[in-house]
């Protein structure tokens, strides 16, 4: 169900009044998702609250603070809003709203999740690895997410030195070793990196693509934790220089390996995280309109009322069925399409963590 307050301002505090006026008369104390509309009907804002009607007030009385609230309401010229079921669902709405209509006033005010880092691999002849604070929709894949981003930059930095992957900007052109009509300009030194064997050199032509993506397929299973080939050579190499008597050497690599043990660490811990988050939620709603939501690696795969008849639950224990019995690899890498619905979840059930001892786990089965 929708409301919307009159549109067609006079003037400023007339359009103020006129907004005022229709959430005092139809919003209700109940949970919900509002739109913001600016003229010619552009949504400039998506907001969510459990109590819709005090929270859209509260606008008006300079309860928000001061430069956000005054900066909405001198856009807006209507509001509209809908109800949900419960604070959860409006959530949900909240968060597909905003990556549907990009409102140009949540993004310009996103808190946002910069504090969450994610392992980036990119696209095209020589991916890179890189740290990244957020996703965009790019089809990369993304490994995260998790905090401490110049911790993961020092470690991800080890990892790149390990399997010579390459760190040099997007508009660097690549020249694989096979590809002999550009071997002689391929040659020519400029890589430091390739230079001092920390880099395979793909655009110098030190290496062939094969042998490139050999070396970044070691990476992904080790950010997948099936693979700790990285980790062991560092380690190797310590021995050796041990045994030779290069104490310095061997104390720089056990710094290395230590910063890689430590992304490693991270990404398990991650792992089991996600994992975690695959069960049965129900959720009581407003007026008995109570739903059950079936989550799994961190995504509502799932949504449907509470069942009250047996075709029902039937139907319910069918989707269960349909949603945790195919097999999932275990994995840190996130869809990008995904990352936003678990940095909710992740937060939701981190600020609520008692909402984790109703979840029913039975239906899991991985």
């Amino acid at each position: 169900m929708k409301r919307r307050a009159l549109p067609a301002p006079i003037t400023d505090d007339t359009q103020l009044a006129r907004m005022r006026a229709a959430v005092r008369a139809e919003a209700k104390d109940r949970p919900g998702v509002y739109r913001m509309h600016a003229t010619g009907g552009e949504v400039v804002y998506v907001g969510k609250s459990k109590r819709v009607r005090t929270r859209l007030l509260s606008y008006f009385r300079g309860a928000y603070p001061e430069e956000k609230a005054a900066r909405i309401l001198r856009e807006a010229v209507h509001i509209d809003w809908e109800y949900t079921p419960s604070e959860f669902a409006a959530l949900l709405l909240e968060m597909r709203l905003i990556k549907k209509l990009r409102p140009r006033l949540n993004v310009a005010m996103k808190r946002d999740d910069r504090h969450f880092a994610f392992i980036k691999i990119t696209r095209g002849l020589a991916p890179k690895l890189t740290v990244v604070r957020g996703a965009s929709d790019d089809q990369a894949a993304y490994y995260g997410p998790f905090q401490g981003a110049r911790r993961v930059e020092d470690s991800l930095r080890e990892l790149n030195d390990v399997l010579g992957l390459r760190d040099c900007t997007f508009e660097r052109k690549m020249h694989f070793s096979d590809q002999s009509e550009l071997f002689q300009i391929a040659r020519t030194p400029g890589c430091i990196r390739y230079e001092i064997r920390k880099c395979l050199g793909p655009c110098v032509g030190g290496c062939s693509e094969s042998l490139y993506q050999q070396r970044l397929a070691m990476a992904r299973a080790f950010l997948d934790c099936v693979d700790d080939t990285p980790l062991e050579s560092l380690r190797r190499d310590m021995e050796a220089s041990s045994a030779r008597l290069e104490f310095e050497r061997a104390a720089a690599l056990r710094d290395k390996a230590s910063r890689l043990e430590e992304l490693r660490v991270q990404f398990l811990r991650l792992r089991c995280g996600v994992e975690s988050l695959s069960f049965v939620y129900t959720v009581a709603g407003h007026d008995g309109d109570d739903r059950v939501y079936l989550i799994r690696r961190g995504r509502v795969r799932d949504e449907r009322p509470v069942p009250h008849t047996t075709r029902d639950r039937a139907a319910l224990e069918r989707a269960i069925a349909d949603v945790f019995s195919p097999p999932e690899r275990p994995t840190t890498r996130v869809p990008t399409h995904e990352i936003d619905e678990m940095l909710l979840l992740t937060s939701w059930f981190s600020r609520f963590p008692k909402e984790l001892e109703g979840v029913d786990r039975q239906g899991q089965q991985e």
